[in-house]
């Protein structure tokens, strides 16, 4: 049986929403189905869902989605915050 990838606990998803053009594939190929379209077309993550496996950024074309590890961000995901606007 196989295991569920645990959440990577030293790293952060970081969605640049300037670059996102909202073209959805990093929402196909995220294995955990944690990325959403928000009310603005932009690419966002459900921090619940997400285990940063960075498959995501492997794929984003426009180089929006960074997988940052040794960062961790008390704001992750939030509309607030120090990674607001990203």
């Amino acid at each position: 049986m196989a295991q569920a990838k645990k959440k990577n606990a030293d790293a952060d998803l970081i969605i640049n929403r300037t670059w996102c053009k909202g073209c959805g594939i990093c929402i196909a190929f995220c294995p955990k189905e944690a990325l959403y379209m928000d009310v603005s077309g932009k690419a966002e993550k459900d921090i619940d869902k997400c285990t940063t496996c960075g498959v995501c950024e492997m794929f984003c074309p426009d180089f929006a989605i960074a997988l940052v590890r040794g960062r961790v961000s008390k704001n992750a995901g939030s509309k607030t915050g120090v990674d607001a606007g990203q």
